[in-house]
Order: structure tokens, then sequence, then C-alpha cells
């Protein structure tokens, strides 16, 4: 664990704090922007603490252009060109300063993942609080620096990338300014199989870097990512939709909203479960403690008669001498006449 920790509007984010939840819209609107406002208005509902986009265009992300090299082959995009397939998931530029406003009158946190300097520039000119870099981007150093510049957090996914290219990262985002930097595990399938994410990594990056850490998670359910506050994440990142049938391009690896709801809730209980380190009695097992064990007479008996081992028994409730005083009671002599299920006590026998 950690104690470093990174502010986005205020909210502290670190070990000490509740994990941070980013629902992340991607290309989940599907072209309307109606269905924007709804995300957002569900991820306010559900309690993430903030909504994520992407601000891109296919023509910043990638070229025009249908030779092999610009063609999806295999998973859920198989077949299309990156051009058509970022045309159908950009969300327009001409959406954000609106999804903006509609975010800050609602009372949630809205940031997003810029592709290149021109988003980033979009993005100051709506005082975005923070910049996320996507995987996929997190080699490209240069943008990684234009982001850094501007002094607010930053978050970097590390999917696919090797430990040198994690501290390459690193190393550009601090020459660049950036005070408050933030890393994300991440498994960059779409969806990722939870038993490729070697959580213990988490924990080491934590060792390494010494940095804020989270987890991108891309499974299908929200286990994988409640594991990994257990281990360290501080921030959760998932892909958040209406409806998982919507028939988007991202739609189908996303949580609904109940889901969101159910990952606000249990990451902040498996948070508030690890504590600290505390052999003390809990305020919860006060009401218990009578309930404990401890030895009964399970016979009637005179004064001076002697205890022996088949006269007492170590039982539910706690009202009598705690069993470890066994071996010291037998042999001693009752100062009183005992009956049957009376509490072995210290004033009805010899001292000892």
């Amino acid at each position: 664990m950690s104690d470093t920790v990174i502010q986005i509007l205020g909210r502290k984010i670190g070990n000490n704090f509740p994990p941070y939840i980013i629902a992340e819209m991607s290309a989940n609107h599907n072209g309307d922007i109606n269905n924007a406002f709804s995300i957002i208005e569900e991820a306010k509902k559900a309690g993430a603490d903030a909504i994520k986009m992407q601000t891109y265009t296919a023509d910043t992300i990638t070229l025009n252009f249908d030779s092999e090299d610009f063609k999806i082959h295999g998973g859920l995009w198989n077949g299309r060109t990156l051009h058509e397939l970022y045309q159908e998931a950009h969300t327009p530029w001409e959406w954000h300063k609106p999804l903006f406003d509609y975010a800050q009158e609602l009372g949630i946190t809205i940031f997003s993942s810029p592709f290149d300097n021109t988003a980033i520039d979009l993005l100051e000119d709506l005082n975005a609080p923070a910049y996320k870099i996507a995987s996929f981007e997190a080699i490209d150093l240069p943008l990684i620096r234009y982001a850094a510049s501007t002094g607010k957090p930053l978050i970097i996914s590390t999917g696919m990338a090797d430990l040198e290219e994690i501290t390459e990262a690193v190393e550009a985002a601090k020459e660049a300014g950036c005070k408050e930097l933030a890393l994300l595990h991440c498994v960059s399938g779409y969806p990722a199989p939870a038993e490729d994410y070697n959580l213990h990594t988490i924990p080491d990056m934590i060792k390494h870097f010494g940095l804020v850490t989270g987890l991108s998670d891309h499974t299908l359910d929200n286990t994988t990512a409640i594991t990994s506050v257990a281990l360290g994440a501080s921030i959760i990142e998932k892909h958040f939709t209406l409806d998982r049938k919507g028939g988007g391009p991202d739609d189908s690896f996303s949580l609904e909203p109940k889901d969101l709801m159910a990952l606000c809730r249990d990451t902040k209980t498996a948070w508030q479960a690890l504590g600290k380190v505390d052999y003390s009695r809990k305020a919860s097992e006060q009401a218990n403690i009578k309930f404990r064990r401890s030895l009964y007479f399970v016979k009637d008996m005179e004064v001076g008669d002697m205890i022996t081992l088949d006269s007492l028994k170590s039982v539910r409730p706690g009202y009598g001498l705690a069993p470890k005083y066994l071996n010291k009671i037998i042999g001693q002599r009752i100062l009183t006449n005992v009956s049957y299920g009376t509490p072995v006590t210290l004033n009805i026998m010899e001292d000892i």
C-alpha cells in the first residue's frame, strides 16, 4: 500500500480514501447525444465519482486508408477499417461543451481521454479537471508530455505496456511537469478474461513507482475490480452503457446501471473491510462476549467437595471462568453448595 494521494476537483484519491470510480462512456452514446446525457445521469445515480469521455475524430486517431495495416482482424470489430470504426465510435467535438455543462449541473466530475494535442486544446478550453491517457497511447510520449504540461492530474493506463514502457511514460509525465500522476493496471482485451489480469502486479507497481495505482477493468463482471481493491487499487475504471445489447461498438463489454451501482457499493465495502491492523475487540462484538465459552458445574456439589474433571465442563455462555483455568481448578474444594448449571467463579472455591 502507498500513502501517495492525488486530487481531482478536491476529491482525494489514494489508499486511505474510498476507491475512485470512473464510468467510461467511450462509444456507448451510439451516435445520439441524448444517450450521452442519459449515461451521465445514470452514472451519477449509480454513485460513480466521474464520467469519462474520449476525445478524438477518425482523422486525428488514424488514416482513412483501407490497406491491411488499417483493417481489424478478429474480435468484436473484425473486418472493419480503423477509420470506419472510429468514425462510428467518436464523440463529436461539438457535444463536449453541453456534456461538460450537464455533468457539472448534476454534480459529477467529467473529464476525457485525449488522443492528440488538438483534443487537449479543446479540453483545456472546457477546463477539464484531469486527463486520462489510454493504453494504446501510453507509448506516445509527446502526447503524454503535452497533457502533463497543462498541470492537471494525469492518469495513464498501461495495457500492453511492459515495465520499460511504463517507466518511460512516467518519466515523460514528470519531466513535463506533472505533479499528480496515477497509473492503471490494464489488459487491453475487449472483453478481457479475469485470468489475464494478474492482479498481483498492482502492489508491485505501487512498490516500483510509488504512485496512486488503480485498475482499468475490461472483464464482464465486477469480481476482478473488487478484488483489486484488496491489492491496493485506488481507482477503478469500467466501461458503462445504458444497455449491453444496444448494438454499439463497446456496449457488449460494458456495465449497465445496476452493475455500476453494485461496483460503487462493493468496492467501497471492500476498501472499508481492509481497515488497519487491529487486534482489539470491536464494538460490533461487545454484545456477543457473553456467549464465549466458560466453565460451568455439571453436577450438584456440597461445601468441601473436591472439583474433579467430570464435575465441570467448558460450554457457552461465558459467565464462568475462562477454560484456560481448568487445570488450576481441578483438585480445589468448593466453599459453598452449588447446583448443576452454576458458573464456576473464584468466590465459590479455594484460591487458585
